[in-house]
């Protein structure tokens, strides 16, 4: 029987995105801080001016991107999509617009579609954080992307065209 399914492993040491809104910033540092010792012993990874204040302010080594309005979040898409991270804390701001709103669903979305836990308030990243399963690997079933490629390029053939 043909599967549409591959088995991914999230590995004991998680790779975690920490993202947040200029109004969620100082949360987000203070939740972090609350929490290093966890966190410590996961590689982290973030937007620039919040990995950069975490860094700074928690002494955790944060790797920093760009600047989420400066494609700080399509880089961490992309860091999803090479199957480098495996977690996102994002502290949204929901109150406040925020300009560049379809980065962040663009983001959202790809983390959906690769099914990487996402915590985007306190309560679900305190949730998240003493789970089981950061303690642990942890197996879930992702879509077969490749033969997803396949299948669509199979069904989109036409041999028309080259005539």
């Amino acid at each position: 029987m043909e599967t549409n399914y591959i088995t991914f492993t999230i590995k004991k040491q998680k790779r975690i995105a920490l993202i947040a809104h200029d109004g969620m910033k100082h949360t987000l540092i203070k939740w972090c801080d609350e929490n290093k010792d966890i966190l410590k012993n996961h590689s982290l990874c973030g937007t620039g001016t919040t990995a950069k204040m975490v860094s700074e302010a928690t002494k955790l080594p944060v790797e920093g991107y760009n600047s989420g309005p400066l494609g700080g979040d399509q880089q961490i898409g992309a860091q999803i999509v090479e199957g480098n991270i495996d977690f996102i804390i994002f502290f949204s701001d929901p109150l406040t617009a925020q300009p560049h709103d379809p980065d962040v669903k663009a983001l959202l979305r790809i983390a959906q579609v690769y099914d990487i836990p996402i915590a985007n308030n306190k309560a679900t990243a305190d949730f998240m954080i003493t789970s089981k399963y950061m303690e642990t690997e942890y197996e879930h079933e992702v879509m077969d992307f490749q033969k997803n490629i396949a299948d669509r390029a199979k069904s989109l053939e036409c041999n028309d065209w080259l005539k």
